[in-house]
């Protein structure tokens, strides 16, 4: 078992996945990240591998229910080579919206 346990880092998203982010607009979503029970610094992790492994202008859906890894991951991406386009609450879960390369 890896560091991640068995939850993967992330997955393809399902064909023609969108979201329409304010200030925005429709944005395809081209991967998955499940970060809900994960704690810092699991969330960072798995987002840093993911950019690693999208094309430039791929957009990734972050899952979160931890607020400090959430609060965290707009301000870091930038490192990673990733831009956070948006946070969005559902319930008791953020989305949050990064894009690679731009």
């Amino acid at each position: 078992m890896g560091f991640f346990g068995k939850k993967v880092a992330s997955v393809k998203a399902e064909e023609g996945a969108e979201v329409e982010l304010e200030g925005i607009g429709k944005v395809k979503i081209a991967r998955l990240v499940d970060c809900v029970g994960d704690s810092c610094p699991r969330p960072q992790l798995k987002t840093k591998k993911t950019v690693q492994e999208m094309a430039d202008g791929e957009v990734m859906e972050i899952g979160i229910d931890n607020q400090s890894s959430m609060e965290i991951l707009p301000t870091m991406v930038g490192s990673f080579g990733a831009k956070h386009l948006g946070t969005v609450r559902v319930g008791n879960v953020w989305k949050v919206y990064i894009q690679k390369g731009a």
